[in-house]
């Protein structure tokens, strides 16, 4: 298939969804030129709640449990669903039997190596490597049902600069994109403390440089607050936005006891206004999946987490 001809199928299947649901509202996307006529409902509630899928990342299970009774404790714990590391060690036709049984959703994975071999590396054969792993996990996704990659799009350090990173990170997304046009699934970028695309109207314009409508972001509320308020993140990736993760951060725990001890606090202890980051979750329209990424536990602790993120979208 032409890449043409992919990018108008897959504008026309994308509206036809979201008018289908009825939840998303006008979007002018600078990378699309799709303009989708605003639903009824919309119209009368312009600004209704986010209809939120609640998952958690597989590590934050620290109970002794097989795969099977892993999804068992999540689903009865009342998750809709849970996100795997890929390339991983857990063996496919394990977890594809424990979603089938369970009905807890696999909706996407996140890549296991763009930390340790990153897009940005000055060696093209580490880079070369993280490639292959990003198309892995593509596939990998496609099997488990899900929807996105979460990738980290590159890390700025001593021995590379900005500027390399932003360049060397975009040649080699570009290489994944056959992949992704071949599984459906989106390469979503996040967020996190690579000292990289650390704006949002930069993260924004990221994305629109692909061009292309598997590219999005995976925006991690928490993250931001070192750098900018989440509400302006929000507000600028719009549209781009393809899921959330939810984390806390407290500016005291970090000014007293030392950076990363900023992320060492519960939610609704930190400073993250939950109210506004709904507010702007209800102005762009988001609905979909929020994703739990914090200190893990057993069946009592990971009840606990489900039943803040409840009271995150009730705020």
């Amino acid at each position: 298939m032409q890449r043409r001809d992919f990018l108008k199928n897959s504008a026309l299947v994308t509206t036809a969804a979201v008018v289908g649901t009825g939840v998303a509202s006008t979007v002018a996307a600078s990378n699309s030129g799709i303009y989708i006529k605003p639903t009824v409902s919309e119209i009368i509630n312009p600004l209704a709640r986010p209809m939120v899928k609640k998952s958690l990342k597989w590590g934050m299970v620290k109970e002794e449990l097989s795969i099977m009774d892993k999804f068992k404790l999540l689903k009865d714990l009342g998750y809709d669903g849970v996100e795997l590391d890929s390339p991983d060690k857990l063996e496919m036709k394990e977890v594809l039997a424990a979603r089938d049984k369970t009905g807890l959703e696999l909706p996407g994975t996140v890549n296991s190596m763009h930390w340790k071999l990153p897009l940005s590396d000055p060696d093209p054969k580490k880079r070369e490597e993280c490639v292959k792993s990003i198309e892995k996990a593509l596939r990998d996704t496609k099997q488990y049902g899900g929807t996105t990659v979460l990738v980290v799009p590159g890390v700025v350090n001593a021995n590379v600069t900005y500027a390399e990173a932003y360049e060397r990170s975009q040649a080699e997304i570009r290489k994944v994109l056959p992949v992704a046009e071949e599984t459906g699934v989106k390469i979503a970028f996040e967020n996190v403390w690579n000292q990289f695309l650390v704006s949002p109207l930069e993260a924004a314009r990221y994305v629109d440089e692909f061009n292309h409508p598997l590219v999005g972001w995976y925006f991690d509320v928490g993250n931001v607050l070192r750098y900018s308020w989440p509400n302006s993140w929000i507000e600028a990736l719009n549209k781009r936005i393809l899921k959330l993760d939810l984390k806390e951060f407290s500016f005291k725990k970090q000014n007293d006891l030392g950076l990363w001890k900023g992320f060492d606090v519960e939610f609704f202890e930190g400073d993250c206004n939950w109210p506004e980051v709904n507010k702007a979750l209800q102005k762009i329209g988001y609905s979909g999946w929020a994703s739990a990424e914090v200190a893990g536990g057993d069946r009592k602790r990971l009840l606990t987490i489900r039943e803040k993120m409840d009271d995150i979208f009730k705020a």
